[in-house]
This record gives structure tokens, C-alpha cells and sequence, in this order.
């Protein structure tokens, strides 16, 4: 059987009758079923007890992109241009990512993903990087830009599990964030950088498969081998769990 892959989901709330939604972005579901993963996606709309009980029955994790991560979560003050906040999305993912790094259950975070990871295991973010880090280079998309816009390149640490994936140090991705790592968390490695110094990726060297990138692989994957590889690899790492 394929491993049964969960993606976490966000609220979304009908602008004018104020109905609630779980939803996910489908590019994400479409990446791990075409990497060979049946993608599960996990309702942030539920109590601990209903949340471990489907993470119990998984074999890996994905946290996609999203929204803002609430300040208060790692002690900051809320910025001005900190916006999309999902409570209920923080603290699933927030456990989520713990629990499974407790039980080496494979995991694998986008853009979003890349910063609720640093926030899980102690770290901090940028909250704007337009207005707090000096830079030149765009990492966000224009309005009317497609979302597979490469934008800049990565540097990514040639001993990392990611080089080993991409099978380059250099590569240039698209960016839609304007939040970022700031102090990465103790555990984690910084694994790449934009050419401005942002972090654009993390690694947890002593477990199977916990990685984590700040671009966009489900919007570059169907013509870039090396984000096909990307989420091969993740869900052969939860293959490898499944059996």
C-alpha cells in the first residue's frame, strides 16, 4: 500500500456568512499523490485526543504554505504586517512537527511549513522582510506573477540532505513569503540561503526525514526534476515508515 501522507489544512472563513472551511492548496495534494503518496488532509478544526488518533495512523507529515505564525507563540511582539492568523492551523502544526520528530515520523515543511518548523523546536522569525532585513532581492511575487516565477537563487549546503536531493548547491526557486527563519532552533540546520542571507532551508541531521524549504516545490515540480525528486524522496521516506 502507498503510505498515507498528511497534509494540514488551514481555516478559512466565508467573508460574508462567516462559514467555516478546512482547506488545503491543491497543487500540494496533486505533488504527493504524483510522488506516489495518498495525501490525507488533517482538520486543524479538532481537540488533541482527535488529532493524535489520525496522526497514529500516518506515515508522514507535510506542512504546507499559509498564513502568519501568532507572535506570541515565540515570544515577539506583533508586528504591523503580521497578518492570516490561524490559531487553531499554529497549534496543530505546532504538535504535529513534535510529535513526529519524537517518533522520527518523516516530515517535510513549505514556506509556512519552513517557519512553523523553527518556531516548533525553539526558534524565532522575521516577521517582514521587506521592512526588517536590508535587501535587493524579491521574495514575494508581484501581483498577476505566476506562482512558478523563479525569483532568486538558493544556496544550499553541499552536505545537506537537500544538495543530495537536488543534486546541485545552487539552484534558483520561486518565493512567495515575506516572513522568514530569524534564530533557526537549536536542533534544526540551516541548510540554504537566498543570497541576501534569508534562510530558505532546514534540516534535523539525526532523524530519517525531516526537512524543510521556504519556496514553493508543488508549483515547480511538474517541469523541475529536482522538486520532483524532493517530494519522491519525502514520500519514499514514508514508504520506508509505512513498512
Amino acid at each position: 500500500m502507498p503510505p498515507l501522507v498528511g497534509i494540514t489544512t488551514g481555516i478559512f472563513v466565508h467573508p460574508t456568512r462567516g462559514w467555516e472551511y478546512n482547506r488545503v492548496y491543491v497543487p500540494v495534494i496533486r505533488a504527493v499523490t504524483d510522488a506516489g503518496g495518498l495525501p490525507v488532509l488533517i482538520p486543524v478544526s479538532v481537540n488533541d485526543e482527535v488529532l493524535h488518533g489520525i496522526y497514529g495512523r500516518l506515515d508522514a507529515i507535510l506542512l504546507p504554505g499559509g498564513g502568519d505564525v501568532r507572535p506570541s507563540v515565540y515570544g515577539a511582539e506583533t508586528h504591523p504586517l503580521t497578518h492570516y492568523i490561524d490559531d487553531a492551523r499554529d497549534h496543530v502544526e505546532i504538535q504535529l512537527a513534535q510529535w513526529a520528530a519524537r517518533d522520527d515520523l518523516p516530515l517535510m515543511g513549505i514556506c509556512r511549513g519552513n517557519q512553523v518548523m523553527n518556531v516548533a523546536f525553539g526558534g524565532t522569525l522575521v516577521q517582514d522582510i521587506p521592512s526588517q532585513i536590508e535587501t535587493t532581492f524579491q521574495h514575494d511575487i508581484s501581483e498577476g506573477m505566476p506562482r512558478d516565477t523563479l525569483l532568486h537563487e538558493v544556496e544550499i549546503d553541499p552536505t545537506s540532505r537537500l544538495a543530495s536531493i537536488v543534486g546541485e548547491t545552487r539552484w534558483k526557486v520561486n518565493s512567495l513569503h515575506h516572513q522568514s527563519v530569524e534564530r533557526p532552533a537549536p536542533s534544526l540546520c540551516v541548510t540554504a540561503h537566498a543570497p541576501d542571507g534569508v534562510v530558505e532551508g532546514l534540516e534535523m541531521p539525526d532523524k530519517k526525514f525531516v526537512l524543510s524549504v521556504q519556496w514553493h516545490p508543488e508549483d515547480l515540480y511538474e517541469h523541475d526534476p529536482a522538486m520532483t525528486r524532493l517530494f519522491r524522496a519525502f514520500v519514499e521516506a514514508a514508504n520506508g515508515h509505512s513498512a
